[in-house]
Protein backbone atom coordinates (compact mmCIF):
# COMPACT_ATOMS: atom_id res chain seq x y z
CA UNK A 1 0.00 0.00 0.00
CA UNK A 2 1.27 3.77 -0.95
CA UNK A 3 1.25 5.84 2.14
CA UNK A 4 3.59 8.79 1.71
CA UNK A 5 3.53 11.95 -0.63
CA UNK A 6 7.03 11.83 -2.11
CA UNK A 7 6.23 8.17 -3.89
CA UNK A 8 6.93 8.83 -8.25
CA UNK A 9 3.30 8.36 -8.75
CA UNK A 10 1.68 10.35 -6.12
CA UNK A 11 4.03 13.25 -7.30
CA UNK A 12 3.29 12.17 -10.88
CA UNK A 13 -0.25 13.27 -10.13
CA UNK A 14 -0.07 16.45 -8.26
CA UNK A 15 2.16 17.52 -11.07
CA UNK A 16 -0.18 16.85 -13.60
CA UNK A 17 -3.05 18.13 -11.55
CA UNK A 18 -1.40 21.57 -11.16
CA UNK A 19 0.14 22.59 -14.75
CA UNK A 20 -0.57 22.23 -18.36
CA UNK A 21 3.12 22.03 -19.05
CA UNK A 22 3.48 19.18 -17.24
CA UNK A 23 0.86 17.65 -19.06
CA UNK A 24 2.12 18.36 -22.09
CA UNK A 25 5.76 17.34 -21.20
CA UNK A 26 4.66 13.69 -19.72
CA UNK A 27 1.64 13.23 -22.40
CA UNK A 28 -0.76 12.70 -19.35
CA UNK A 29 -3.44 13.60 -17.79
CA UNK A 30 -5.01 12.50 -14.24
CA UNK A 31 -9.09 11.19 -14.05
CA UNK A 32 -10.85 10.52 -11.00
CA UNK A 33 -13.97 8.27 -9.83
CA UNK A 34 -15.58 5.35 -11.32
CA UNK A 35 -17.27 6.71 -14.28
CA UNK A 36 -14.61 7.91 -16.04
CA UNK A 37 -12.03 5.31 -15.22
CA UNK A 38 -14.82 3.00 -16.52
CA UNK A 39 -15.59 5.13 -19.46
CA UNK A 40 -11.46 4.80 -20.03
CA UNK A 41 -11.96 1.29 -19.79
CA UNK A 42 -14.44 0.54 -22.04
CA UNK A 43 -12.68 3.04 -24.70
CA UNK A 44 -9.31 1.07 -24.72
CA UNK A 45 -7.66 4.75 -23.62
CA UNK A 46 -4.08 3.47 -22.69
CA UNK A 47 -3.99 4.14 -18.90
CA UNK A 48 -0.21 4.13 -17.21
CA UNK A 49 -1.63 3.38 -13.87
CA UNK A 50 -4.72 3.76 -11.30
CA UNK A 51 -5.05 4.25 -7.94
CA UNK A 52 -7.64 3.13 -5.51
CA UNK A 53 -8.24 3.34 -2.11
CA UNK A 54 -10.72 0.83 0.91
CA UNK A 55 -13.88 3.47 0.17
CA UNK A 56 -14.28 1.95 -3.30
CA UNK A 57 -17.50 0.96 -4.15
CA UNK A 58 -18.16 -2.71 -5.50
CA UNK A 59 -18.69 -1.49 -8.72
CA UNK A 60 -15.52 0.00 -8.70
CA UNK A 61 -13.45 -2.69 -7.24
CA UNK A 62 -15.44 -4.80 -10.79
CA UNK A 63 -13.19 -1.98 -12.46
CA UNK A 64 -10.54 -2.98 -10.69
CA UNK A 65 -10.13 -6.53 -11.24
CA UNK A 66 -11.09 -5.94 -14.94
CA UNK A 67 -8.15 -3.30 -14.93
CA UNK A 68 -5.85 -5.98 -13.31
CA UNK A 69 -6.74 -8.87 -15.60
CA UNK A 70 -5.79 -6.04 -18.61
CA UNK A 71 -2.47 -5.72 -16.78
CA UNK A 72 -2.82 -2.01 -15.92
CA UNK A 73 -0.74 -1.49 -13.01
CA UNK A 74 -3.10 -0.89 -10.29
CA UNK A 75 -1.45 0.23 -6.42
CA UNK A 76 -3.58 0.73 -3.38
CA UNK A 77 -3.07 3.76 -1.30
CA UNK A 78 -4.53 5.10 1.94
CA UNK A 79 -7.88 6.83 2.45
CA UNK A 80 -5.89 9.90 4.10
CA UNK A 81 -3.65 10.02 0.70
CA UNK A 82 -6.36 9.35 -1.56
CA UNK A 83 -8.12 12.69 -0.26
CA UNK A 84 -5.22 14.91 -0.65
CA UNK A 85 -5.33 13.86 -3.84
CA UNK A 86 -8.96 14.22 -4.63
CA UNK A 87 -10.28 17.30 -6.19
CA UNK A 88 -13.86 16.25 -5.27
CA UNK A 89 -15.74 17.21 -2.15
CA UNK A 90 -16.63 13.31 -1.98
CA UNK A 91 -13.76 11.09 -3.76
CA UNK A 92 -15.04 8.08 -5.07
CA UNK A 93 -11.67 5.51 -4.08
CA UNK A 94 -10.51 5.94 -7.44
CA UNK A 95 -8.30 7.39 -10.02
CA UNK A 96 -6.23 6.72 -12.79
CA UNK A 97 -3.19 8.40 -15.14
CA UNK A 98 -4.09 8.17 -18.56
CA UNK A 99 -2.15 9.25 -21.81
CA UNK A 100 -3.27 12.15 -23.87
CA UNK A 101 -4.31 10.53 -27.08
CA UNK A 102 -6.00 12.80 -29.97
CA UNK A 103 -8.96 10.88 -31.92
CA UNK A 104 -8.26 11.00 -35.34
CA UNK A 105 -10.75 13.35 -37.24
CA UNK A 106 -12.44 12.23 -39.85
CA UNK A 107 -12.08 12.93 -43.23
CA UNK A 108 -15.91 13.52 -43.65
CA UNK A 109 -17.25 16.63 -41.33
CA UNK A 110 -19.94 18.90 -41.29
CA UNK A 111 -19.92 20.05 -37.67
CA UNK A 112 -17.09 21.72 -36.11
CA UNK A 113 -16.83 23.33 -32.86
CA UNK A 114 -14.22 26.48 -32.24
CA UNK A 115 -14.12 27.39 -28.23
CA UNK A 116 -12.13 30.71 -28.87
CA UNK A 117 -10.64 32.17 -25.99
CA UNK A 118 -12.68 30.46 -23.48
CA UNK A 119 -10.98 29.98 -20.35
CA UNK A 120 -12.75 28.81 -17.61
CA UNK A 121 -12.74 25.02 -17.58
CA UNK A 122 -15.93 24.63 -16.45
CA UNK A 123 -17.69 26.12 -19.22
CA UNK A 124 -14.79 24.21 -21.38
CA UNK A 125 -15.44 21.54 -20.41
CA UNK A 126 -19.64 21.55 -21.12
CA UNK A 127 -18.72 23.08 -24.45
CA UNK A 128 -17.11 19.41 -24.77
CA UNK A 129 -20.21 17.42 -23.05
CA UNK A 130 -22.57 19.09 -25.19
CA UNK A 131 -20.46 18.87 -28.34
CA UNK A 132 -20.24 15.13 -27.91
CA UNK A 133 -24.11 14.87 -26.93
CA UNK A 134 -24.97 17.24 -30.49
CA UNK A 135 -22.92 14.82 -33.07
CA UNK A 136 -20.04 17.29 -33.32
CA UNK A 137 -17.46 15.27 -35.15
CA UNK A 138 -14.11 17.68 -34.51
CA UNK A 139 -13.03 20.22 -31.72
CA UNK A 140 -10.62 22.43 -32.26
CA UNK A 141 -9.26 24.55 -30.06
CA UNK A 142 -7.42 27.70 -30.51
CA UNK A 143 -4.28 28.78 -28.17
CA UNK A 144 -5.57 31.13 -26.04
CA UNK A 145 -8.38 28.76 -24.41
CA UNK A 146 -7.69 26.89 -21.35
CA UNK A 147 -6.03 23.34 -21.53
CA UNK A 148 -8.58 20.49 -22.52
CA UNK A 149 -6.93 17.71 -20.18
CA UNK A 150 -6.90 20.52 -16.91
CA UNK A 151 -8.75 18.67 -14.45
CA UNK A 152 -11.96 20.41 -13.83
CA UNK A 153 -12.45 20.35 -17.63
CA UNK A 154 -12.20 16.55 -17.88
CA UNK A 155 -14.71 16.49 -14.92
CA UNK A 156 -17.49 18.92 -16.62
CA UNK A 157 -16.72 16.99 -19.50
CA UNK A 158 -17.83 14.03 -18.20
CA UNK A 159 -16.48 11.77 -20.45
CA UNK A 160 -17.01 13.47 -23.69
CA UNK A 161 -12.75 13.52 -23.72
CA UNK A 162 -12.96 9.86 -24.37
CA UNK A 163 -15.54 10.20 -27.53
CA UNK A 164 -14.42 13.44 -29.75
CA UNK A 165 -11.32 14.37 -31.26
CA UNK A 166 -9.88 17.31 -29.19
CA UNK A 167 -7.26 18.90 -31.54
CA UNK A 168 -5.04 21.92 -30.53
CA UNK A 169 -4.15 24.17 -33.36
CA UNK A 170 -3.11 27.28 -33.91
CA UNK A 171 -5.40 30.19 -35.71
CA UNK A 172 -3.15 29.26 -39.24
CA UNK A 173 -3.89 25.44 -39.00
CA UNK A 174 -7.68 26.31 -37.96
CA UNK A 175 -8.38 28.50 -40.80
CA UNK A 176 -6.63 26.02 -43.60
CA UNK A 177 -8.25 23.09 -41.72
CA UNK A 178 -12.06 24.74 -42.07
CA UNK A 179 -10.89 25.85 -46.03
CA UNK A 180 -10.10 22.12 -47.03
CA UNK A 181 -13.40 20.70 -44.91
CA UNK A 182 -15.35 23.22 -46.77
CA UNK A 183 -16.55 24.44 -43.94
CA UNK A 184 -19.01 27.57 -43.49
CA UNK A 185 -17.53 29.14 -39.81
CA UNK A 186 -20.41 31.41 -37.91
CA UNK A 187 -19.32 33.30 -34.67
CA UNK A 188 -21.57 33.46 -31.85
CA UNK A 189 -22.49 36.86 -31.50
CA UNK A 190 -25.21 38.96 -29.88
CA UNK A 191 -25.16 41.44 -32.62
CA UNK A 192 -25.80 38.61 -35.21
CA UNK A 193 -28.04 37.28 -36.88
CA UNK A 194 -30.86 35.19 -35.04
CA UNK A 195 -29.56 31.30 -34.96
CA UNK A 196 -33.47 30.64 -36.19
CA UNK A 197 -33.43 32.73 -39.34
CA UNK A 198 -29.85 31.25 -40.72
CA UNK A 199 -29.52 27.91 -42.19
CA UNK A 200 -27.72 25.63 -40.22
CA UNK A 201 -28.07 22.25 -42.06
CA UNK A 202 -25.03 23.08 -44.47
CA UNK A 203 -21.47 21.89 -43.06
CA UNK A 204 -20.26 24.35 -40.96
CA UNK A 205 -17.96 25.74 -37.58
CA UNK A 206 -19.49 27.34 -34.75
CA UNK A 207 -17.11 29.73 -32.80
CA UNK A 208 -18.08 30.56 -29.72
CA UNK A 209 -16.17 33.12 -27.64
CA UNK A 210 -14.90 33.50 -24.14
CA UNK A 211 -16.65 34.89 -21.18
CA UNK A 212 -14.92 37.99 -20.72
CA UNK A 213 -13.86 39.45 -24.24
CA UNK A 214 -15.48 37.38 -26.24
CA UNK A 215 -14.33 36.27 -29.72
CA UNK A 216 -10.62 36.78 -30.66
CA UNK A 217 -9.61 39.07 -33.79
CA UNK A 218 -8.22 35.78 -35.56
CA UNK A 219 -11.85 34.41 -35.02
CA UNK A 220 -13.81 37.31 -36.60
CA UNK A 221 -11.34 37.20 -39.28
CA UNK A 222 -12.07 33.42 -39.85
CA UNK A 223 -15.95 33.60 -39.28
CA UNK A 224 -17.84 34.09 -42.43
CA UNK A 225 -21.38 35.40 -40.49
CA UNK A 226 -22.26 36.08 -37.32
CA UNK A 227 -25.43 34.60 -35.40
CA UNK A 228 -27.09 35.02 -32.02
CA UNK A 229 -29.92 33.65 -30.09
CA UNK A 230 -32.74 35.58 -29.71
CA UNK A 231 -33.68 36.27 -25.89
CA UNK A 232 -36.63 37.94 -25.00
CA UNK A 233 -35.88 38.52 -21.42
CA UNK A 234 -33.53 41.48 -20.21
CA UNK A 235 -30.21 39.27 -19.86
CA UNK A 236 -27.15 41.07 -22.21
CA UNK A 237 -25.69 37.56 -22.59
CA UNK A 238 -24.91 33.93 -21.79
CA UNK A 239 -22.37 32.30 -20.30
CA UNK A 240 -19.99 30.70 -22.90
CA UNK A 241 -21.20 26.83 -21.86
CA UNK A 242 -24.97 27.69 -22.26
CA UNK A 243 -24.79 29.78 -25.13
CA UNK A 244 -22.28 27.21 -26.76
CA UNK A 245 -25.18 24.28 -25.85
CA UNK A 246 -28.11 26.68 -27.31
CA UNK A 247 -26.35 26.83 -30.58
CA UNK A 248 -25.26 23.32 -30.82
CA UNK A 249 -28.98 22.10 -30.30
CA UNK A 250 -30.21 24.69 -33.07
CA UNK A 251 -28.05 23.23 -35.24
CA UNK A 252 -29.24 19.37 -34.24
CA UNK A 253 -32.67 20.88 -34.45
CA UNK A 254 -32.42 21.70 -38.12
CA UNK A 255 -30.75 19.24 -39.25
CA UNK A 256 -33.79 16.57 -37.61
CA UNK A 257 -36.91 18.70 -38.79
Amino acid sequence: MITSNQNSKIKLIRALQGRAKERREANAFVIEGVRLVEEAEIRDWRIRFALYDNTLSKRGRSLIERLTSRVVEVDEISESLMQSLSETETPQGILAVLEISNLPISNSLDFILIPDQIRDPGNLGTLLRTAAAAGVQAVLLPPESTDAFAPKVIRSGMGAHFKLPIHAMTWDEINRFCESANQRVYLADMNGQSCWEVDLRQPLALIIGGEADGASESAKKLANQKISIPMSGNIESLNAGVAGSVLMFEVVRQRKS
